[in-house]
């Protein structure tokens, strides 16, 4: 009996942690956009499937009315997906015809021949040939990607989790620290493990929150 030929597929590779966010210049709805042209500030981009379906449509509408709130924190957003730009324009203005307190202010770009979403991992075959599935990537002021989060097409995303991303990253940039599960700004972060002997039993002395010398947390000042 023959062994049958493992399969193949046709996903570009997927970007990785800590790795440059791929470069690009696509059009958009507010003109030709190119990523590298955000470096000194944090990026949010994000792929939804199609415009005018539902659960983009509440995706997009929650966005707009967090913005201001990833703008506090030094963060651009920027949507996408496969559709062309009048298509996007014409989604937006309906939107905010049937959601008067909705602003769409962050551009969206129209990627129509894939090139971006190849880049970043976003035409998975099982899920739909040709629709970019639900990502999220997070990338910080030197262009480098720090997050990424995947969701099948059935599954919006919550814009609390992702402001809480970015917060958690930006403070353990700042504070050389990490953050334990469920962290919200304002709690206590977990110290970095020691790395020798002598800093383990200098950890056990201190006035951390500890657990045991792997294991300490503080308060920010």
């Amino acid at each position: 009996m023959s062994t049958p030929a493992p399969a193949t597929s046709t996903t570009s590779n997927i970007p990785r942690i800590n790795e440059p966010a791929p470069d690009f210049e696509a059009k958009s709805t507010q003109g030709m956009l190119k990523l590298s042209d955000y470096k000194g500030q944090w990026v949010v981009l994000f792929s939804h499937p199609a415009d005018f379906t539902p659960v983009c449509s509440t995706e997009f509408i929650e966005f707009a009315r967090r913005a201001d709130e990833f703008k506090q924190r030094g963060v651009q957003l920027i949507g996408l997906s496969v559709d062309s730009v009048p298509a996007h324009i014409a989604w937006i203005r309906n939107i905010e015809q049937h959601f008067p307190d909705v602003k769409i202010t962050f551009p969206v770009i129209a990627d129509l021949d894939t090139k971006v979403a190849q880049k970043f991992g976003l035409i998975h075959p099982a899920a739909s040939e040709t629709a970019t599935v639900r990502a999220v990537f997070v990338i910080d002021d030197k262009g480098i990607i720090r997050a990424l989060i995947y969701y099948p097409m059935s599954l919006g995303r919550n814009i609390d989790e992702i402001l809480r991303v970015v917060d958690a990253l930006q403070t353990a940039d700042t504070n050389a620290c990490a953050t334990p599960a469920n962290w919200r700004p304002g709690d206590k972060v977990v110290v970095p493990p020691p790395q020798t002997i002598a800093d383990a039993e200098k950890r056990l002395q201190s006035d951390y929150e500890i657990t045991d010398w792997y294991l300490a947390k503080r308060t920010l000042s």
